[in-house]
C-alpha cells in the first residue's frame, strides 16, 4: 500500500468528520471544507491504487526495462500532482492528434 492511499484514507476520514461537525453546528464553511477533504482523500486513494497497479506491472516487465520503470514510479510517488498534470497534458495532446480536420 502506497503512502498516497494511507494519506488519502486519513484525509477522507478527516473530511467526513469535518462535514458531520459542520452539519451538527450549522457551519457551512466547515461542511464545505469537509467535502473538499473527502474528495481530496478519494483522489489520493485512487492515485495510490494506480501506483500500486503499475508497481505490479513493473514486476512483469522485461528485466532490461524494470530499472527505468522503477525510476518512473519513484518519480510518480514523489511528485503526484506533477505526474497527474503530465498525464493530463499528454491526454489532451493525443486527443487533439486523433481528431479529423
Amino acid at each position: 500500500m502506497t503512502d498516497q492511499r494511507i494519506e488519502g484514507a486519513a484525509t477522507e476520514l478527516e473530511g467526513k468528520a469535518q462535514n458531520g461537525l459542520g452539519r451538527l453546528t450549522g457551519d457551512a464553511k466547515l461542511q464545505l471544507d469537509g467535502r473538499l477533504n473527502e474528495v481530496k482523500g478519494k483522489a489520493l486513494d485512487a492515485y495510490g491504487r494506480v501506483i500500486d497497479g503499475l508497481d505490479g506491472l513493473v514486476e512483469k516487465a522485461p528485466v532490461e526495462y524494470q530499472g527505468r520503470a522503477r525510476q518512473g514510479l519513484d518519480f510518480a510517488r514523489r511528485k503526484p500532482l506533477l505526474t497527474t498534470g503530465i498525464v493530463a497534458g499528454l491526454a489532451v495532446l493525443l486527443s487533439g492528434l486523433g481528431r479529423r480536420r
